[in-house]
């Protein structure tokens, strides 16, 4: 049995996974967002820590076999949220910049006025954007007193939250990530797999707070969660949530594509062993690396999609819960003609302007709660169909996938429980949405990690027979279908102009 840390967003889960991947027990501990200003989203990463062992001790508590350890432990992270610590104090010296956060968006114009896009998106495939973990780095530097000169004494550390959190089971004894994590920081070389140092001398990042980069199936170290364990149990198996998410769906042959919902949504496909270019828009990651293999995917990823029905419940409170909103939504045939562009932390892709404010374009007198709910489930389908539409151009290989769609799209994370969202993305896609049984792929693609590095499993062959369909949505699209999407388009240009 695996224990699977899903470091998410909101929360972090902690489940226990056999060795046919179902999921036996499951324990989710909530953490605090910080809001300084707008724009700014934080973390509490000694908060986000101590929730991982309590999460641990209430999975054990409620484990069926709790009277022995686990083979291992393995984790998939929220990407992009840095943290910058102490190394002799063990203390973060600020809050974790999220994923979400914005106040990087200054230094991203300069560098991209200054020429700098193509250096970065040849070296790691991403775009110049404030998502990346660099330009967080970067503030930190500049706005922590003593903070750049204390790095260049190397006495501070800088990771992924997946870092973090083996260095603090470890008690400082590990200082690694993966490759996956490390290929969305903007710091890392996709191609030589090593941080590179143009990129550390462009944002001023000593070399010593970097940790050493591992494949996802390796043995990151050993911990007893702070006693928890009576023996110490290995850490194996770390990836970031979206990468994480891909194994999972066993997306592991070359053009499988998989998207998941979460409070943000990731559409990520499955390019190979060589690092493709992506196609505008999007970003070209390391998606995984396995058996002395690395594998390649094109992703966009969308800011606001759970977070946006989350909004609606906790703020506005048109709903006690998202899962309510399905019932809501489904009272009326349309949005009559009600578009929500959720660009609370701007817009990612294929967008990138990080500058967006959201918006809500088309609303009369006679748009009802049913109206604004189902224009909230229809935004996150469009997006998903935004990044669709430009990433079926380069899927796979030139000859044989080359400007074709998708035989079918994977779908994982919470929204999936909600039928009509799934239905309205497969019409949207025109291309079957399938929904498997366990609803945390992430959680679950680290357990299958953990598995590899622990000689469980010897190959993918071994795992992909124990992937469980629940439902396939097949597309049913309407004469309104194609109008109903290019309505979004033209919403997303009001708000964005």
């Amino acid at each position: 049995m695996f224990i699977s840390i899903d470091q998410s967003t909101s929360s972090t889960k902690a489940m226990l996974f056999d060795e046919q991947c179902r999921m036996l027990a499951r324990a989710n501990v909530d953490h605090q967002q910080y809001y300084p200003q707008a724009g700014w989203v934080e973390h509490d990463a000694e908060e986000i820590y101590q929730n991982m062992v309590e999460a641990i001790r209430q999975l054990v508590a409620k484990s069926p076999s709790n009277d022995s350890s686990p083979s291992g432990l393995a984790i998939t992270n929220q990407r992009e949220t840095v943290v910058v610590w102490d190394k002799n104090t063990a203390r973060p010296v600020y809050h974790a910049l999220v994923w979400q956060d914005n106040r990087g968006a200054a230094l991203c114009r300069q560098l991209r006025e200054e020429g700098y896009a193509k250096m970065v998106a040849d070296k790691t495939g991403l775009l110049i954007d404030p998502n990346f973990s660099a330009t967080g780095v970067r503030w930190i530097l500049d706005h922590v007193e003593g903070a750049q000169e204390a790095a260049e004494r190397g006495d501070l550390l800088m990771g992924t939250i997946d870092t973090w959190l083996v260095w603090r089971l470890t008690g400082g004894r590990s200082f690694y990530t993966d490759t996956t994590n490390a290929s969305r920081t903007m710091l890392f070389n996709i191609h030589t797999m090593q941080w590179d140092d143009d990129l550390l001398r462009l944002f001023r990042i000593p070399r010593t707070m970097m940790a050493e980069v591992l494949p996802c199936d390796a043995v990151y170290g050993e911990t007893t969660v702070e006693g928890l364990f009576a023996q110490p149990i290995p850490i194996a198996g770390v990836l970031g949530d979206s990468h994480g998410a891909l194994v999972g769906q066993m997306c592991f042959a070359e053009g499988s594509g998989k998207v998941t919902y979460g409070t943000g949504s990731s559409v990520m496909v499955n390019i190979g062993e060589s690092p493709k270019v992506a196609p505008e828009g999007l970003v070209t990651s390391v998606a995984f690396s396995a058996f002395g293999r690395h594998f390649y995917g094109f992703e966009g990823n969308i800011y606001s999609t759970g977070a946006t029905l989350k909004w609606l419940a906790d703020q506005l409170h048109l709903v006690n819960h998202p899962a309510e909103m399905e019932a809501e939504a489904t009272k009326v045939d349309s949005t009559e003609g009600v578009y929500i562009v959720p660009a609370f932390a701007g817009l990612g892709a294929p967008w990138w302007k990080p500058d967006a404010k959201a918006g809500v374009v088309g609303m009369t007198f006679a748009t009802t709660r049913a109206h604004f709910l189902r224009a909230a489930l229809e935004s996150i389908a469009y997006q998903v169909k935004d990044l669709v539409n430009v990433m079926t151009l380069g899927v796979g290989s030139e000859t044989e996938h080359q400007h074709k769609g998708l035989s079918e799209i994977c779908a994982d994370g919470g929204p999936t429980k909600n039928r009509f969202l799934m239905q309205f993305q497969a019409d949207q896609l025109n291309t079957p949405v399938v929904c498997t049984e366990v609803e945390d792929a992430s959680a679950l693609g680290a357990a299958i990690m953990c598995g590899f590095a622990l000689k469980v499993w010897s190959s993918v062959e071994q795992v992909i027979p124990l992937r469980k369909v629940t439902h396939v949505y097949t597309p049913q699209p309407s004469a309104e279908t194609d109008s109903l999407y290019q309505g979004w388009r033209r919403a997303v240009e009001k708000i964005s102009s």
